[in-house]
């Protein structure tokens, strides 16, 4: 947002006219764009804007031959909103900056060209017309309302009083379909208080709709998809220009604030027109006398600063923001910004699904606390609310980077999924915290580098100076390139050296995970089916099918010695004649009597399902090495794989093995196999050693 944030206006309208009450900032301008092509002149030959030139060719042509490079103005390439203002020659009378209580309004022109476009235009545009278009009719009011003109992108949501002049909030039309009806007023149910006010409304004078807009640069539409920017719409609307309107209209309707505001703001700018004195004049005068003013310039700087703006309406804290990197949507390449079906990336709540990039909110993982002197005595926290306040302090107590999510609810005895994520959501949504990886006790964490510091490398190490001045670590550049020249080995090993000095260096560690300096490493693993083990495999199955087989055969011939036996006949009691018929008849009455047993369904279906369950039929056909994708969702032919890797291996390590074989897909970190396999680090290195030669073990970030 701070890179398309132009403005944050105020605009009324009364039964006279539409006025643009306050701005903020007192001059904004939109981004620089060009209107062709602005090639590098490197050639004097070439010129790379023939197509445009072509295009645009008048009567009047330009003479023939190209000019130089320094003749060619910047001017000539950068694209002219259509100016609506008119002309200072025409005469024109200037209404007051506010509908007038029995007064006129001066008429008078200003000396200075500068205080003039200042009090009468913005973006180019008269006031009165933008003024105009953002403040709609009242069967418009009371919706959100986006507003595009040329470059520029208003975000509303413009709200009206009721036909008899009075400011009323309104029910809510929860069967209304189509566009969206919200109305702004309090989140929650309506009190005793409020519904008292419906039944006296204030009583306003002049006052009959107001809109706080938020003004946007728009990117053009080849560096963003229309998708991306639409969503991005969405969420100022929602998290700024809504719940801004929301206050400002509740407070018009108890105490008719809006007006007042307008009021003095209005009287102030009219002064200072009378007396000649510039636009800024009146910008910082206007900072003193009223509230909504100073609200309005808090909020700008905060989301041009991208951080939290705390802000007072009539003595109401607010507490206001955007998502951290929502700039990043509208130059997204992914079309699809849906929040992943993951059950641990569910926790954070619809609200922080966009934006925010934040890691899995997920049991295994750790907080890193951001201010460790959090004022819980602030305003913008309900002093009243003891259960908050005391839940707080009792989580900064003890949170701590080297314990997980499910060993701190633990030991606070908090429902992990009803009281310790609300608390984590809470402090990440305000950015007092942030969720981290579990650094081990004794600093065996593997590290890396980010690809870009978020600072000149000279600052940061001014910083880490200032900080740990009388601590005994090593200077940060030094640390960095320890960490730099590493392969494979832990913070341990590479930096501290000396147990001694782990207390020093897990401070250390948490300054650099603040200013994102450090990446931490994790182990992963994925099961290997090796060419040896795939024909041990298939031998085994070719042995019991051959065996199944001769089974089969040698119950047959037993039979006909039997059926031979008990007939009382020998060959040579028969004549070759009878001796052939004999034989045809026993054989039709063999091979019905062989039909009969093969299609018993029962012995069908038991035949299908041994067959079946080689599955070498399948894909998994291939007699060279190959890596099991999903154990948890393995074949039948993967499974007699994974079966043949515990042969010959210990009873209880083998059943481990079987149990959390499942994690080993190349997705699940340690840390997590470690969770949810309720196991110790001590056991999952045992597994990973005596499987080593069926293991793929890698690092990489989480």
């Amino acid at each position: 947002m701070a890179d398309t944030l132009l403005a944050i206006l105020l605009v009324t309208t009364s039964a006279k006219e539409a006025n643009l009450v306050y701005q903020w900032p007192a001059n904004p301008e939109s981004l620089p764009r060009l209107s062709r092509p602005h090639p590098e002149h490197t050639s004097s030959l070439i010129q790379f804007d023939n197509v445009w030139r072509a295009s645009n060719y008048g009567d009047a042509a330009e003479p023939s031959g190209l000019r130089p490079r320094t003749q060619i103005s910047e001017s000539e390439y950068t694209w002219k909103r259509t100016q609506s203002v008119r002309d200072r020659s025409s005469s024109m009378t200037r209404s007051s900056s506010h509908p007038p209580s029995g007064r006129s309004s001066p008429t008078q022109d200003l000396d200075s060209t500068t205080a003039e476009d200042g009090y009468s235009a913005l973006f180019g545009y008269s006031s009165s017309f933008l003024a105009g278009l953002l403040c709609p009719q009242r069967s418009m009011c009371h919706q959100k309302c986006e507003l595009l003109v040329d470059d520029l992108a208003f975000i509303g949501h413009p709200v009206c009083d009721d036909t008899d002049g009075k400011w009323r909030f309104r029910p809510e039309n929860s069967g209304v379909r189509g566009r969206e009806t919200r109305s702004p007023g309090p989140d929650t149910e309506e009190s005793p208080d409020s519904v008292s006010q419906q039944n006296a409304p204030s009583n306003s004078t002049w006052l009959q709709t107001f809109n706080f807009v938020i003004v946007l640069d728009l990117p053009h539409p080849s560096s963003s998809t229309s998708g991306n920017y639409l969503k991005y719409i969405e969420i100022v609307y929602e998290q700024i220009t809504f719940t801004m309107t929301a206050v400002l209209f509740q407070e018009q309707v108890l105490h008719n604030f809006v007006e007042e505001e307008c009021d003095t703001l209005g009287s102030l700018k009219d002064s200072c027109m009378a007396k000649g004195e510039p636009f800024s004049n009146f910008m910082t005068q206007a900072l003193e006398v009223s509230s909504i003013a100073p609200a309005m310039k808090a909020l700008y700087d905060a989301i041009k600063a991208s951080s939290i703006a705390y802000v007072t309406i009539n003595n109401i804290p607010l507490e206001l923001q955007l998502p951290p990197f929502l700039d990043q949507i509208l130059y997204s390449e992914d079309d699809d910004l849906h929040q992943p079906e993951d059950e641990e990336w569910q926790s954070w709540g619809p609200g922080m699904a966009f934006g925010w990039k934040l890691p899995a909110l997920a049991p295994w993982k750790s907080v890193l606390l951001l201010d460790d002197s959090l004022n819980l005595r602030t305003p913008h926290i309900d002093g009243d609310d003891h259960n908050l306040i005391e839940g707080l302090v009792k989580f900064m107590e003890i949170a701590a980077v080297t314990l997980s999510l499910a060993d701190m609810a633990t030991l606070l005895d908090w429902d992990l999924e009803s009281q310790l994520f609300p608390t984590v959501r809470w402090l990440v949504q305000h950015r007092r915290a942030k969720v981290v990886d579990i650094v081990h006790t004794g600093l065996k964490t593997l590290f890396i580098l980010p690809p870009k510091l978020p600072a000149p490398i000279r600052q940061l190490a001014e910083d880490f100076k200032r900080e740990f001045a009388q601590q005994p670590v090593s200077s940060l550049p030094e640390i960095l390139s320890a960490i730099s020249t590493s392969s494979g080995t832990h913070f341990f090993d590479v930096v501290v050296q000396s147990k001694a000095l782990i207390p020093s260096y897990q401070n250390v560690i948490s300054w650099m995970l603040k200013r994102e300096l450090l990446v931490t490493l994790h182990l992963r693993v994925r099961i290997v089916a090796t060419k040896e083990l795939k024909l041990r495999v298939k031998h085994r199955i070719e042995k019991a099918r051959a065996k199944k087989a001769n089974k089969g055969r040698s119950k047959l011939f037993q039979e006909i010695d039997t059926d031979y036996s008990s007939s009382g006949m020998t060959w040579l009691s028969l004549s070759p004649k009878a001796a052939h018929a004999y034989s045809q008849r026993h054989t039709s009455t063999e091979s019905e009597r062989s039909r009969a047993e093969v299609d018993d369904p029962e012995e069908l279906e038991e035949e299908d399902q041994e067959w079946d369950s080689s599955g070498w039929d399948t894909n998994d056909d291939d007699l060279t090495s190959s890596i099991i994708k999903d154990p948890s969702r393995a074949t039948p032919l993967q499974r007699q794989w994974l079966s043949a890797m515990s042969e010959g291996k210990d009873a209880l390590i083998a059943k481990r093995f079987d149990h959390i074989n499942q994690y080993f897909d190349g997705k699940r970190t340690d840390d997590e196999i470690l969770y949810r396999a309720e196991i110790s680090r001590k056991q999952l290195r045992q597994l990973l050693h005596h499987y080593e030669e069926y293991l793929q073990t890698f690092l990489h970030p989480s």
